[in-house]
């Protein structure tokens, strides 16, 4: 990782920031992108403490255009990109049929526009640099969960994006790896959208029971030196697929009851 420039979607908290560090400490220079300047900001100045070169570049992944921007003002400071990851993501919570469509389609931007925007405009430099492009997906890209209808369909729309994409790139040797990390603790609870397109606020689950942002960071890192393919973790995760493939029946029934155990659930 010494010099490889990096730079990490939705890099102002959680598993993107802890990418940061992680990449950063590996030898990287990091590039974070958010919507937040200020939040952008005091992880730029935390990252310079630890002596990690960083670029912040505020900007919507949605925006076609503020993606663009992103990989610009990076290719003109550090004249090269060697690895994209899309880390950039919302979700939501509520029934189907409570649901107002806009959530769905502001899930859809961020999750897989964002996604298929940065990849686009960033991969002339990727393939120059035989680089590597990670998406940060979710078990929900395996396994429809209830409740979250608009997150699950926009996991599985990453996952078939970048596995028709690695696919196509097999011989320009560039590196993609679908990352699952499983239930993390950050920030993407208090921040998932409810029927109404409302912030949620409070997590309905308890985040200290789960795998840390820096955790993920770490095996992301690794994955991306040993060019994996795909990543999935946690054994609730790695169960959940199992489940999944070879008692579908099953799965449903048990990830029905485990949703509807959740804080506030919206099943009745």
């Amino acid at each position: 990782m010494k010099n490889k420039v990096v730079l990490i979607t939705g890099g102002s908290s959680g598993i993107g920031k802890a990418c940061a560090f992680a990449f950063g400490k590996a030898g990287s220079k990091v590039v974070i992108t958010g919507r937040d300047q200020l939040r952008l900001d005091e992880v730029a100045a935390d990252l310079a403490a630890h002596n990690i070169e960083c670029l912040a570049v505020a900007g919507d992944v949605s925006n076609e255009t503020d993606v663009q921007r992103m990989i610009s003002e990076t290719i003109s400071r550090f004249q090269r990109l060697d690895i994209l990851i899309n880390n950039a993501g919302i979700s939501m919570r509520a029934l189907f049929e409570d649901l107002e469509l806009d959530v769905i389609r502001k899930v859809m931007d961020i999750n897989f526009w964002g996604t298929v925007y940065a990849t686009k405009y960033a991969l002339p430099y990727l393939t120059a640099a035989k680089g590597s492009i990670i998406g940060v997906s979710s078990i929900a890209g395996y396994r429809g969960l209830p409740g979250r209808t608009g997150y699950s369909a926009s996991k599985f729309a990453m996952q078939g994006f970048l596995e028709a994409l690695r696919t196509e790139l097999l011989p320009k040797n560039v590196h993609v790896l679908v990352a699952c990390p499983g239930f993390t603790a950050s920030n993407i609870r208090n921040t998932a959208l409810a029927a109404n397109g409302q912030v949620q606020g409070e997590s309905p689950r308890d985040e200290g029971k789960m795998m840390t942002a820096e955790e993920v960071a770490d095996h992301i890192l690794r994955a991306t030196i040993h060019r994996q393919r795909d990543l999935v973790l946690t054994f609730q995760g790695k169960f959940t697929i199992f489940l999944n493939r070879w008692f579908p029946s099953l799965a449903d029934k048990l990830v029905y009851n485990h949703m509807k155990k959740e804080k506030d659930s919206p099943f009745k």
